[in-house]
């Protein structure tokens, strides 16, 4: 009867490092996901404003296909 509750008592113990283990690693990947999460807010609040940027951009400035001189190489 007692190696039965030692046994009992090992499979606990087995049953609650593993949990912690689990526990740690659920928190290590939570943590992970929190930053890429604020890297990607931030990525696309600067897409954002690169995309206004380009909307904005005088395209005037620039000489047409048709006007410009052709490479050295040619």
């Amino acid at each position: 009867m007692t190696t039965d509750i030692k046994r009992l008592e090992d499979k606990i113990s087995d049953l609650e490092c593993q949990m912690a283990f689990q526990e740690q690693t659920v928190e290590e990947l939570n943590d992970a996901l929190s930053q890429q999460q604020l890297l990607i807010t931030n990525m696309q609040v600067q897409m954002k404003f690169m995309v206004g940027k380009m909307k904005t951009m005088d395209t005037s400035s620039m000489a047409d296909a048709s006007e410009e001189t052709p490479p050295p190489h040619y």
